[in-house]
């Protein structure tokens, strides 16, 4: 692998004004919509600090072995902590986080309740890109998320009733957030695959201490079914999806782009019926088509001209 030259401007503005960009994030949001229904399978026979580390593990050795074998530059200079902001959100904080939630959480109500992401992600991405989405597109953008929050508090009884895995799923939801937006800034100067793959690897050595703690308190003891989830939340979910998802982002514009992900609980919720069996009542569907219309809103509504940052 060769060293990068020092002198690379960061890329700011999106790659492209296409609506390829919208195509990229809608393909990640799929390989995405297994992770909780499959996640929840997996936490029956391996315990969720595993799950969450392990699957970091066996995709970091993905990502070395497609770093090495294409000779892929070295990050420099401010790359590297920029990657580690990645990793600690995508890596670390929203597998583990969710692989704790769903223990005790059914995974269509974990589905509703990141619905919160697309509008994390659509404000980090302003605070680091400089986008400015038109008035509109916040308006959905709000509306997707009270209406998740909605959910989390109908189906946890109140505000009283939230219980501590909403709170891990509102710590996921934060920390993915950051990571998508960083991750999106640093795929249009590292690459898509690039970019999440430095990440894992960045992450390894942390993950596999843990994964190896975690293995040595709760031996694993996983049927085949629950070996098959883990391995695709490790091939899928935690590497070849965000190919496609860093793509869209870097493609962009971000803000826009991070609303197709309001589609992402349909798509769970639907795999939780027909893979968990779970029972889907009347809010589940209201909380569902409300979510979806506020995506179809705020990814029609045009995004102003981002203001262009100089390079330092």
């Amino acid at each position: 692998m060769s060293v990068q030259g020092s002198a690379i401007a960061p890329v700011r503005v999106p790659l492209s004004a296409s609506p390829a960009g919208l195509l990229w994030g809608l393909l990640g949001v799929l390989a995405f919509s297994f992770t909780l229904p499959l996640t929840k399978v997996a936490v029956g026979g391996l315990s969720p600090l595993f799950i969450g580390s392990g699957r970091a593990v066996a995709a970091a050795v993905l990502a070395g072995a497609a770093l090495t074998a294409t000779r892929q530059a070295v990050p420099v200079g401010t790359q590297w902590p920029r990657i580690a902001v990645v990793a600690a959100g995508v890596v670390i904080g929203f597998p583990v986080l969710t692989s704790y939630a769903l223990t005790v959480s059914p995974a269509s109500h974990g589905a509703v309740v990141i619905a919160l992401l697309p509008a994390a992600t659509a404000v980090m991405a302003v605070l680091r890109t400089g986008e400015r989405p038109s008035s509109t597109f916040w308006l959905m953008s709000l509306a997707g998320a009270v209406a998740a929050v909605g959910f989390a508090l109908v189906q946890g009884g109140g505000f009283g009733g939230v219980h501590g895995a909403d709170l891990l799923l509102f710590g996921a939801v934060l920390a993915a957030a950051i990571g998508y937006a960083e991750g999106g800034l640093l795929a249009r100067e590292l690459g898509s695959w690039q970019t999440i793959s430095w990440a894992l690897v960045l992450a390894s050595p942390l993950m596999l201490t843990l994964a190896v703690i975690a293995a040595a308190r709760q031996p694993p003891a996983a049927s085949a079914t629950e070996w098959a989830c883990f391995a695709y939340l490790a091939a899928v979910s935690m590497y070849l999806g965000f190919f496609a998802w860093y793509r869209g982002l870097a493609i962009g514009p971000m803000a826009r782009v991070s609303q197709v992900q309001l589609v992402q609980p349909i798509l769970t919720i639907g795999w939780a019926a027909l893979l968990l069996g779970e029972r889907l009542g009347w809010h589940t569907f209201a909380g569902g088509i409300v979510v979806i219309a506020c995506a179809a809103g705020a990814v029609r509504t045009r995004t102003a001209r981002p203001r262009v940052q100089s390079a330092a």
